[in-house]
């Protein structure tokens, strides 16, 4: 984990393990790009971007990344962060330069770096966030293999106390997560005063995924979901 200085955006250092040129669905409304970064502090048992969360390097420099942009000027309204965990990285630098070619920028996130999540809505370098809700408390060492929990609740206060645009959305696999855990998110959710919409993304089943997980052998029943928020299934 990069904590030292911002990037040196000359350096030969490596850290985009790859670029989606174009996507029309990551970012709402608006057409985008990804750079995921490599590395991350989870390991979730559900996340199929294995190559990307072991990888010790990537195979763009950040100047890379930059000259690819500079082609999509025009093309493209928005660039994505995501990873990995894009805030393993220090960002500061790239977010400026991104901001410096025109483009909105959203970063998704676990939110355990408050520090540096903070300090990019400070610079108001960030126009939306995706934040994961990984589990409730209880089960989120099981699910992600980190003790992270109380610092992404900070950055989950924290972005409700800004009033930024951003969303949070829970990955599910049944056979980790079922009807209770998901109220809990959502009786938190409401105790914090999140007012946005709640989004749960279904299990895909991949290859690829660090627990090795298949189809889920339990059913859900989402008619046990609490009404207080508004779901929307992705």
């Amino acid at each position: 984990m990069n904590t030292g200085n911002v990037f040196n955006l000359k350096s030969s250092h490596k850290p985009v393990y790859d670029i989606t040129k174009f996507t029309h669905l990551d970012y709402p409304q608006h057409l985008a790009c990804i750079i995921w970064f490599q590395g991350c502090n989870m390991r979730c048992e559900y996340c199929y971007n294995k190559d990307i969360v072991f990888a010790k390097e990537g195979i763009y420099s950040i100047e890379d990344v930059l000259t690819f942009l500079r082609t999509r000027r025009s093309l493209l309204d928005a660039v994505v962060l995501s990873g990995g965990e894009a805030t393993n990285h220090d960002l500061i630098n790239l977010c400026k330069a991104i901001k410096d070619l025109g483009f909105l920028i959203k970063l998704d996130t676990n939110g355990t770096n408050v520090k540096q999540i903070k300090s990019l809505l400070q610079h108001k370098l960030i126009d939306y966030i995706a934040l994961d809700y990984k589990a409730p408390k209880y089960k989120f060492f099981t699910i992600t293999h980190s003790y992270k929990y109380e610092a992404f609740s900070v950055t989950l206060n924290l972005l409700i106390e800004e009033n930024i645009d951003f969303e949070v959305r829970t990955t599910l696999h049944e056979d980790l997560l079922n009807e209770e855990d998901i109220n809990a998110i959502i009786s938190d959710l409401r105790s914090r005063a999140y007012k946005h919409p709640y989004y749960i993304q279904e299990f895909k089943e991949t290859s690829n995924n660090i627990g090795n997980l298949t189809k889920a052998s339990k059913l859900f029943d989402k008619s046990k979901l609490s009404s207080k928020l508004k779901i929307i299934w992705r």
